[in-house]
């Protein structure tokens, strides 16, 4: 009776994890206007997004809750944790992929920016706990990054930004 007891308990913490695991599904990109604290932000078009690069302060977020085990929502609804490696942008199209750069230790790191933020003046990406810890600025808590855009949207819908070399012309 202890052991089908103690199963249960197992089965009911590992539910919600289970279930916010899962890949990525959103297929296009995000481009619409949106408003936070009665600010408003205007996306930039495709086109402006594939030839974005910008350097300026990163900084990390946690939207996990539970040490970890709930993971949150992004804004393209997405389920994101601190295991996780992504980050959030203001004005990029969601999803993008980009390249961070911390330029004060060289660490380079590419990853989906699927959310929105930060809406804190001076700061440029957001990055989850994870992508801070390799990009070497977890324990300071914001680092000097250059952001560069890989591709805007996912699926059929994804544009690579112009140089980005495609696998068959290696050929």
């Amino acid at each position: 009776m202890r052991s089908v007891g103690f199963l249960s308990l197992i089965w009911l913490l590992l539910c919600p994890l289970l279930h916010s695991c899962g890949p990525a599904s959103y297929d296009g990109y995000q481009t619409r206007a949106y408003s936070i604290r009665g600010e408003r932000y205007e996306p930039m078009s495709l086109d402006d997004a594939l030839y974005y690069a910008e350097e300026g302060i990163a900084s990390w977020y946690d939207e996990s809750r539970l040490f970890g085990l709930i993971r949150g929502n992004t804004s393209l609804g997405e389920k994101v944790g601190r295991f996780d490696i992504s980050g959030a942008h203001k004005t990029l199209p969601i999803p993008s992929r980009v390249r961070v750069t911390n330029l004060e230790n060289g660490k380079s790191l590419k990853m989906r920016l699927n959310d929105r933020g930060p809406f804190i003046e001076g700061r440029i990406i957001d990055v989850t706990p994870r992508a801070a810890s390799k990009l070497g600025f977890k324990e300071d808590g914001l680092a000097r990054v250059r952001v560069e855009v890989l591709s805007v949207g996912d699926g059929e819908y994804q544009r690579k930004a112009p140089g980005q070399r495609r696998w068959w012309r290696f050929w």
